[in-house]
C-alpha cells in the first residue's frame, strides 16, 4: 500500500544490527547487505490487525492540501497470486489526478506463521494521458535477485526505533521502515481512532528526497501518510464493506 506517488527515500545509514528469526520476527540487516531469515511457514491470509487484508475490501483515499490534490483507490482483491513459491494476497493501488490515472500497481503481500507481514514484490504502471510511460520500480521476490521486506510487525511495540528492509530490488526498490510512535490517536474522515502506530519511511535510492510519515490504526490499516516537512497529507475517507 504505497498510496502516496511522491517517493520517500534518504540516506542509508550503516546500522549494527543483524537478521534473525525470533517471537518478534526478524529484525533490520546490516546495512548495505541484505540476507534476511525467511520464513518457512506461511498464513493464509493477512490478518494482522495493522495491516488486515480482507478480499473484497475497498479504501478511498484524499490527499488533502491547499490545491486540492489526488485521490487514490485501494482494493484487496479476491485473486492471489503466486510469488517465489508462496501464495499472496494481490491489492490493487490507483492514483488519480483531476480524475485521470496516474498510477496503477499491483502490490503482493504475505503474512507468516508469526503474524509478520512480508512484501513480496509489486507491478507498477505509471501513465500519462492515458499511455503507460514507465514500469519502474517493479520487482518481484525471486527475479533478478529480488528479496521480500517487512510491511508490518506483529509486534509493532516491540520494534520501535528499529531501522527495517520493507522491499529490496538493488537500483530499483530499496525502501526502509521505522516504527517512531505507538498508542497514537488519529483523526481523519473515516473517523476518529486510538492506540494507532506511526511508522517512518525512506528510500535508499535518493539521498535528498523527504522522509515518508504513515498512520496505521488496529482493524482499518493505512489511516494516514504525510512527508516530514510539509504540511499536505493523505488521509483516509472511506472503507468498504
Amino acid at each position: 500500500m504505497r498510496v502516496l506517488s511522491i517517493p520517500f527515500t534518504g540516506i542509508v545509514g550503516v546500522l549494527a544490527l543483524a537478521c534473525s528469526n525470533n517471537s518478534n520476527g526478524p529484525t533490520a540487516p546490516i546495512s548495505p547487505s541484505y540476507n534476511p531469515t525467511l520464513p518457512t511457514s506461511w498464513a493464509v491470509s493477512v490478518t494482522n490487525p495493522y495491516f488486515p487484508l480482507k478480499a473484497g475490501t475497498t479504501y478511498q483515499y484524499k490527499e488533502k492540501t491547499a490545491t486540492g490534490g489526488e485521490t487514490i483507490t485501494i482494493e484487496v482483491l479476491t485473486e492471489k497470486r503466486t510469488v517465489n513459491g508462496v501464495s499472496a494476497t494481490v491489492v490493487r493501488d490507483r492514483v488519480y489526478d483531476n480524475g485521470q490515472l496516474i498510477e496503477d500497481t499491483f502490490d503482493w503481500y504475505a503474512q507468516d506463521s508469526e503474524g509478520n507481514v512480508w512484501y513480496l514484490g509489486e507491478s507498477v504502471k505509471d501513465y500519462k494521458n492515458g499511455v503507460v510511460v514507465s514500469t519502474e520500480g517493479s520487482w518481484e521476490w525471486g527475479v533478478d535477485g529480488a528479496l521480500p521486506g517487512i510491511q508490518m510487525w506483529a509486534n509493532p511495540a516491540a520494534k520501535v526505533g528499529t531501522e527495517y528492509r520493507q522491499e529490496y530490488y538493488k537500483g530499483h526498490a530499496e525502501d526502509w521502515g521505522k516504527v517512531i510512535n505507538v498508542g497514537q490517536a488519529v483523526t481523519v474522515p473515516f473517523g476518529s481512532m486510538t492506540n494507532c502506530i506511526t511508522i517512518e519511511e525512506r528510500g535508499g535510492l535518493s539521498p535528498n528526497d523527504p522522509h515518508g510519515l504513515k498512520s496505521y490504526c488496529p482493524q482499518i490499516g493505512l489511516a494516514s501518510e504525510g512527508v516530514v516537512g510539509e504540511n499536505g497529507r493523505v488521509e483516509l475517507l472511506s472503507r468498504t464493506p
